[in-house]
């Protein structure tokens, strides 16, 4: 049995959107859920856009799988707004849901931009990663470990080929990362660049002129000489969501960790990047294309509607490429899956 408040919840994240019909401020519309009701058909009820049922479901990390509703809730209806009445445990629905969710592969599409109504940022630290398209031009690298142990981490001491004669000074703080290995296209085999780990943070504590030893003041991994650095920049911030100025399409190309499954908190790279108009805070949703049953579709039937089974949003871009940050799913997510966002129809 699927949870009952998963409609409440996700009705919740409706405060702030465009007005529903037929509401009153000082006296809300008080509407129960019944069998045959879906999200669909509430989106456009409420909020005549039947497509925007999967940016309130995206943008709301409460929510779980919204293909089930269930009868019984009961909504107070604002012009501006929509709140649920608390339900008790004695009064919880415990029958079967009102129906499966119509028309549950359709993306969201001429929704109102994200900006519109309120949404969860999302807080990203710098452990991300990312796809090196070309090769960077690194500060410096870790050259030993202290006692030359294989892996270091947090208070540990390493040493650069960072001296004053290349500018550097006691107290500089850099960013540690690893190349990991080429990322190929899932579909076309081009390789797209090379997997960037990010896996700490350093600061210069003695300077010589051509070497330096530094302490690990942050480590996300394991950290081991050859891994290079890059000028410390504070990479902690809060991504809004914002809305994409034309249709997106594209894969997942790769994860962070390199599995081919990803879920909730994962991290994923795509081959859309800001020469595609992608940028950081759009929302993407990770679809599948439903097989035609060849028995029973008529001959003229060539399509099915795609299957959303998550959602994402981008946190950094490259030209080429983005990171991404898995905020739904209710399915499996593999690398190779196509993610898109299409505004019109």
């Amino acid at each position: 049995m699927k949870n009952p408040l998963f409609l409440a919840l996700f009705l919740c994240c409706l405060a702030g959107s465009a007005g529903p019909v037929a509401a009153a401020d000082s006296q809300p519309t008080v509407y129960t859920i019944v069998p045959g009701d879906t999200l669909w058909a509430l989106s456009k009820r409420f909020l005549n856009d039947p497509y925007y049922w999967p940016n309130l479901w995206a943008a709301n990390p409460d929510i779980g799988n919204p293909h089930f509703i269930y009868p019984g809730q009961k909504l107070r209806v604002y012009s501006d707004r929509i709140e649920i009445e608390q339900a008790s445990p004695a009064t919880a629905p415990a029958s079967a849901p009102a129906t499966a969710m119509e028309e549950a592969a359709q993306p969201a599409s001429a929704a109102p931009a994200a900006e519109e109504s309120p949404a969860p940022g999302f807080t990203v630290t710098g452990s991300e990663g990312f796809l090196m398209e070309k090769e960077i031009h690194a500060a410096g690298t870790i050259i030993t470990t202290h006692q030359n142990r294989e892996m270091v981490g947090t208070d540990d001491i390493v040493y650069t080929d960072l001296g004053r004669a290349s500018g550097a000074n006691v107290g500089d703080r850099f960013s540690i990362y690893k190349k990991v290995g080429a990322v190929s296209h899932p579909i076309t085999n081009v390789i797209l660049g090379n997997r960037v780990m990010p896996l700490g943070e350093l600061q210069l504590s003695e300077v010589e002129e051509t070497v330096s030893k530094a302490i690990i003041t942050k480590s996300f991994r394991e950290i081991g000489a050859g891994a290079f650095l890059l000028p410390y920049q504070d990479k902690k911030v809060t991504i809004a969501l914002k809305a994409a100025d034309r249709d997106l399409v594209g894969y997942i190309v790769e994860s962070q960790t390199g599995n081919a499954a990803l879920a909730v908190r994962d991290i994923a790279y795509l081959d859309l990047g800001s020469a595609q108009g992608v940028q950081p805070g759009n929302m993407l949703y990770v679809v599948r294309d439903v097989a035609l049953d060849r028995r029973y579709a008529a001959s003229r039937i060539k399509k099915l509607p795609v299957e959303v089974i998550g959602a994402l949003v981008v946190v950094q871009t490259g030209v080429n490429s983005s990171t991404a940050l898995v905020v739904k799913s209710v399915d499996t997510i593999y690398r190779g899956d196509r993610v898109e966002l299409k505004k019109s129809r």
